[in-house]
């Protein structure tokens, strides 16, 4: 699977039967956490893992739900950032 991909609930219950590891990482990839603030990223990983042992579908959907917020959120906050240094430097 390409990590680049987005992720959408029936992947991600499929994603669910991986053992292990490669189940989180693979999860992880694609909700892609990396681009999240620290906090985000660790607490989405927990998210995923508790996923993964459960398997419930309801914490999936609001795995999904959550990781898009908090994506955007965080892009959001880097374009802010990004123009307030541009605006500064102007001075």
């Amino acid at each position: 699977m390409n990590p680049n991909e987005d992720i959408d609930l029936p992947t991600l219950l499929s994603l669910q039967k991986e053992q292990g590891i490669e189940a989180l990482k693979t999860i992880t990839d694609r909700l892609r956490v990396q681009d999240m603030g620290p906090a985000d990223h660790i607490e989405t990983k927990h998210e995923v893992k508790a996923f993964l042992i459960s398997g419930d579908a309801k914490a999936a959907a609001a795995i999904l739900k959550q990781a898009e917020e908090r994506l955007a959120f965080w892009q959001r906050e880097s374009a802010r950032m990004s123009q307030e240094r541009g605006y500064r430097k102007r001075w």
